[in-house]
């Protein structure tokens, strides 16, 4: 079933079936069939005659690209990927108190990897038993992270406490000349690791 397009169009959206005025457009069928040049109104009707749509493909052509396809399943795949590939730009990466300076340094080193390819990246420091006492040490740990990621990341989410875990997330970018962003940030972790307030997070990918 052909499915009606409001007349206006953005960035990411494609001229549909009426949208498409000039004429002929370069036709590709609902098989993948490349038909050549066609006049738009038999183009038009082509879609009609199997209940799909006809889209603009390629618009810097000349004459413009176009395909026959259902378009309302185009725009559902199509937001499936954008929404697939959202969800990997958090990556993971999980710290003990105690975790010693030779496995800090391999994971740290995974967080640049990341942070480097563009990924946004959450520590997560897990506490067991009498270390949610002490949460000062994983505050300090975050602290020296900010600072060894200072000149490829920035502070987007501060540490929090959540409960029995601390995180923070980095997010690519340099800071602003001048600015003291491990300072900044960490003097507002401090207060959150005081009053022990929790922020959900999700969709992170484990490094």
């Amino acid at each position: 079933m052909r499915t009606p397009f409001p007349p206006r169009f953005g960035p990411g959206h494609r001229r549909v079936n009426e949208q498409i005025r000039l004429s002929p457009v370069r036709l590709i069928d609902e098989n993948g069939t490349m038909l050549g040049e066609v006049p738009t109104d038999e183009a038009l009707r082509r879609a009609r005659d199997v209940g799909q749509d006809l889209v603009e493909v390629d618009p810097n052509s000349r004459p413009p690209v176009c395909k026959i396809m259902d378009y309302g399943k185009f725009k559902y795949h199509e937001s499936k990927k954008r929404h697939k590939h959202h969800e990997q730009k958090l990556k993971e990466v999980r710290l003990r108190p105690k975790t010693d300076a030779h496995d800090r340094e391999i994971k740290v080193n995974h967080a640049r990897e990341f942070l480097e390819k563009g990924n946004k990246v959450q520590f997560t420091l897990m506490f067991r038993g009498r270390e949610r006492a002490h949460p000062e040490l994983a505050m300090e740990m975050f602290r020296e992270i900010i600072i060894e990621l200072d000149a490829i990341a920035k502070v987007e989410r501060p540490p929090k406490l959540e409960g029995k875990r601390m995180t923070m997330v980095l997010m690519p970018g340099h800071p602003a000349p001048g600015a003291k962003p491990a300072a900044n940030k960490t003097a507002t972790a401090d207060r959150a690791s005081g009053d022990g307030k929790a922020t959900s997070t999700g969709g992170a990918t484990s490094a």
